[in-house]
């Protein structure tokens, strides 16, 4: 998948749990799992918003483009990507 989604490194990095932020965006603790996996086909701007806002970050924190042939872990360094 072309598309990385880091919610998980930024929730370690602020020391913060999925519970907290399903709760603070307001949608199911089973969506911020899906979500973090990379298992939805896409995601509201206003959902997007929310999330930045908890973990105090930018989008292209949370999403990240791996090119075919670079290795996803990579990616999922900090500043990886």
């Amino acid at each position: 998948m072309p598309i990385v989604v880091r919610i998980d490194v930024m929730l370690a990095k602020r020391k913060a749990r999925s519970k907290d932020l399903a709760e603070y965006v307001g949608i199911t603790e089973a969506n911020i799992s899906l979500l973090k996996q990379g298992k939805v086909k896409g995601v509201r701007f206003e959902t997007l918003e929310r999330i930045c806002e908890f973990l105090a970050c930018q989008p292209g924190d949370l999403l990240v483009h791996v090119p075919a042939g670079t290795g996803i872990d990579e990616a999922m360094e900090p500043g990886g990507g």
